[in-house]
């Protein structure tokens, strides 16, 4: 993609251009087949222009007059109580995002923002309170990698695209990241073990179906039926449960991969039994998967999460109806780094910070 850096759109963003376009440049700058290899490697290692090491200071100076890599650093980590990491990443346009570095035992799972802020207002989200600025470059998204493998010295292996914002939403850089991260001269993590979520933008759902990709589709339902989604999620009024569900099955069907349903239990609202039969009854047949999560508390929400013996009752009447259901861990509440708590800017002080380093 030919995108202009953000902070700096004199130059064109030199990591977000495709394998073709970086293969094409190589050609117009008449380098040797060699050169373009390197030059590949190298911006898909995460290298700015002055990282590129192999290539000649001469060539470096002359990308360096037309291109840029956007700058993507770590300037506050917080340590959770359970070895969750959160990071706010400074942009070069001076805005803000956060990621969370999980730890799990089969391997490291990154969870990246996609845009900064987020246009759905979702009534139980942080992310979107403040709004959308604007959607992030794909060799942001990369870069958060690359800054997250940096401060911690290890290997990311998964990555959920469940951070701020709406991936859908940035459809275009988002699929370009998706195409980008699998790259053996880069990250290398394989599209199995990336999940993208969505709050169920039906065009973009059938689109990334045609795609061709071999990643995990998360769909944010959190309601079984159009009254009380609409309540919670404004996107509803435009894309209701029938038709967010059928594009979930399409995709279903086309990529042969599960699809994984989010519903995050809310205290009153929709942890009721009838809520549970309702939601068996929307996907009885469709072999999904239901992803319950405890809603994580926000400040400026009135909503609070289930109590325990109701999310074990809504689990067991899913289990009943032959709904396959799990609970997420949640990881890195204590310092609003868990599910719906990210936010565009440092602006929120964390309720229960264990550890706080500058970088």
């Amino acid at each position: 993609m030919l995108l202009p850096v953000p902070g700096d759109e004199s130059k064109t963003d030199l990591a977000s251009m495709t394998d073709g376009e970086l293969t094409a440049l190589a050609g117009e700058l008449s380098l040797p087949r060699y050169r373009a290899g390197q030059l590949i490697a190298g911006v898909r290692a995460g290298r700015g222009i002055d990282g590129l090491t192999d290539l000649p200071r001469a060539l470096r100076d002359t990308l360096a007059r037309r291109y840029g890599v956007p700058a993507v650093t770590v300037v506050r980590r917080q340590v959770s109580a359970d070895g969750t990491e959160k990071y706010l990443y400074g942009l070069g346009d001076g805005s803000r995002v956060e990621g969370v570095f999980m730890r799990y035992h089969h391997g490291n799972t990154l969870c990246i923002s996609t845009q900064v802020g987020c246009r759905m207002g979702c009534a139980f989200c942080a992310s979107g309170l403040d709004g959308l600025l604007r959607g992030l470059n794909p060799s942001e998204m990369l870069g958060e990698i690359a800054a997250a493998q940096a401060v911690t010295g290890c290997r990311v292996d998964g990555i959920v695209m469940m951070g701020t914002g709406e991936p859908l939403d940035n459809y275009d850089a988002s699929l370009a990241f998706l195409r980008t991260v699998s790259s053996p001269a880069g990250f290398h993590i394989g599209q199995r073990h990336i999940s993208l979520s969505t709050s169920g933008l039906v065009p973009g759902i059938r689109r990334l179906a045609k795609e061709d990709l071999g990643i995990t589709l998360s769909v944010s339902l959190h309601a079984p039926n159009d009254a009380l989604r609409s309540r919670l999620m404004p996107v509803n009024r435009r894309w209701p449960v029938a038709e967010v569900v059928g594009a979930a099955t399409e995709y279903q069907q086309v990529t042969g991969r599960r699809v994984s349903y989010e519903y995050a239990l809310i205290a009153g609202v929709n942890d009721t039994p009838a809520c549970a039969e309702e939601l068996a009854a929307l996907l009885a047949g469709r072999e999904a998967h239901v992803n319950l999560i405890r809603l994580n508390k926000i400040a400026e929400s009135p909503f609070s999460p289930s109590a325990p013996p109701a999310v074990e009752r809504f689990m067991e009447l899913l289990e009943k109806r032959r709904i396959n259901a799990t609970l997420r861990r949640r990881l890195g509440a204590d310092i609003d780094g868990a599910c719906g708590q990210l936010r565009r800017s440092a602006s929120h002080a964390p309720s229960g910070q264990k550890e706080e380093v500058k970088v």
